[in-house]
């Protein structure tokens, strides 16, 4: 054997080993029926030329590799945002398996998310056993505050009426009649976790505003100066919410983080586990109703939900994942507007320090292509930031995005000699994008981990930025808004970029004449 207790090898060097590279080689020769060597290398050649992206381009009934997730994976986003609520899809087991293992890849935190257990006789006969059961487990086990139901595609296949199922629950004594149980529909098999999350803050924030389902006298609106605060699916929201609370703070502005996740994907190791941890409070949920405005980080995150809350006489003001100096600036002003205060020096000199640094480093990026994928919102902002920095975002792709952030993002590049030979693909998958990597030839990859197989197979470096980050610890501490977040990002960008560089210079006497120490 390759290995025993006393010598217990990583898989790194294991899968190395002569027993195992002389199976894997057999296994291939004997069980694969592989094409020739020459073959598989002239359609891979072929694969990277102009006429394949055209027929790439052109197919319309298969997606391969989407750059999204589906609905129930944001609900469950926003559940989790406000205190002592249990996220409980109703569906089955696997589904809600993998948004758990999903956030905690990416969080590298537990993430509490329960069930129906729908299998085949729910999937015939409909789930509402299942709800009534699972509700009275969920209630009495894990002792939540609140219960945020949302549905998988077999709940919805089959139509579940989660209203009527949830006061059935009640009746039948699951949990106490007067328990907060906000709902939203959310089949996996249209939209994506930015539809989820849309619909289920909107339920969540209609259960408390408009009278818990009919069970309770609507709220009456009487405006406060308070601004409330949406931040959208967002894998920074640990660093995001708290540089954004920061901010706040800082012009003293009187807020609701309708949403918080910034505690619960970031606790302590101190012996204690935390199944819920911060969070909004169910009372700043319902009293949000009577805030002055409420402000969305990320308008397709939010495209129901700012309506509603339209709807009940509040302004709205929505931006596109703001990134870099000109969208903090904008988010900063329209705060201080809305709040009716001035901006502190305290920021003014934070925006000073970015532009600083950009001037020392912007160089590096001037001129430079870029290739970026993501959600909307996030594709927009980093975009921008890219064009502010010198560079050429020259094909930005999101498989969530649609006709209109595609003209919001032809705005974008018309507004800037940076955006001239750039252009943006809505609905588009990661096949796609490696066509583009062949063809358009960017210098760099911006995007979440799946990137990696395309750098592989491309050569494109990849930068790692977005949701899910599986493979590299931490990102989501650090924030991406305000000006310290912009800064986090040039970063990012630069250290990528060096990396490159030394990595594609550093052969003694043939291309180390660039092996610089000073950068």
């Amino acid at each position: 054997m390759p290995q025993d207790a006393n010598q217990v090898k990583d898989h790194l060097e294991l899968f190395r080993g002569a027993e195992y590279t002389d199976m894997l080689a057999r296994k291939k020769a004997e069980f694969e029926n592989p094409h020739p060597a020459e073959e598989v290398e002239r359609v891979r050649e072929w694969a990277k030329t102009e006429e394949y992206k055209d027929l790439n381009f052109s197919r319309e009934a298969l997606t391969i590799n989407p750059a999204k997730a589906c609905q129930p994976l944001g609900a469950v986003f926003a559940a989790v945002g406000f205190e002592h609520t249990l996220p409980f899809v109703h569906g089955s087991q696997g589904c809600v398996a993998y948004y758990r293992s999903h956030f905690s890849r990416h969080f590298k935190e537990p993430t509490s998310c329960v069930s129906s257990s729908m299998t085949e006789d729910a999937a015939v006969f409909g789930g509402l056993n299942n709800m009534i059961d699972g509700l009275a487990n969920a209630y009495s086990m894990y002792k939540p505050r609140m219960i945020a139901v949302s549905t998988t595609c077999m709940a919805e296949v089959i139509g579940d009426d989660l209203n009527a199922f949830i006061k059935t629950a009640k009746e039948k004594e699951s949990l106490p009649a007067e328990f907060d149980v906000p709902f939203a529909h959310t089949p996996a098999f249209v939209g994506s976790h930015i539809t989820g999350y849309d619909n289920a803050m909107k339920g969540i924030l209609e259960h408390f505003w408009d009278g818990k389902a009919k069970t309770a006298e609507p709220l009456k609106r009487v405006a406060n100066g308070k601004i409330n605060f949406l931040g959208g699916f967002d894998g920074y929201t640990v660093g995001n919410l708290r540089e954004v609370k920061r901010i706040f703070d800082t012009m003293k502005v009187e807020y609701t983080i309708l949403g918080d996740q910034s505690d619960v994907w970031d606790t302590p190791t101190d012996g204690e586990f935390r199944m819920y941890d911060g969070g909004t409070t169910l009372e700043d949920a319902a009293n949000a109703i009577h805030a002055r405005a409420t402000i969305s980080m990320q308008e397709f995150c939010t495209e129901k939900t700012l309506p509603f809350i339209a709807h009940h006489g509040q302004e709205t003001v929505a931006f596109n994942h703001p990134i870099g100096i000109e969208a903090t600036d904008s988010f900063v002003m329209e705060v201080a507007r809305l709040a009716g205060v001035e901006i502190p020096d305290e920021l003014a000199r934070e925006r000073g320090r970015l532009v600083d640094a950009i001037a020392d480093s912007n160089a590096h990026i001037h001129g430079k292509k870029f290739a970026i994928y993501g959600d909307p919102d996030l594709a927009y902002g980093l975009a921008k930031f890219v064009m502010e920095l010198g560079g050429e975002p020259v094909a930005v792709l999101s498989t969530n995005g649609g006709k209109a952030w595609a003209a919001k993002m032809q705005a974008l590049f018309d507004s800037s000699p940076f955006g001239a030979n750039c252009k943006a693909y809505p609905g588009k998958d990661l096949w796609h994008m490696r066509s583009l990597l062949f063809t358009e030839k960017p210098d760099f990859l911006i995007g979440n981990t799946y990137g990696k197989y395309l750098e592989r197979d491309t050569g494109v470096p990849l930068i790692r930025i977005g949701f899910p980050i599986f493979d590299r610890h931490h990102k989501h501490r650090y924030p991406v808004w305000g000006y310290q977040g912009a800064l986090n990002v040039l970063v990012t960008i630069l250290d990528r970029i060096f990396e490159h560089m030394d990595a594609t210079t550093n052969v003694p006497s043939k291309t180390d004449y660039s092996y610089d120490i000073i950068r």
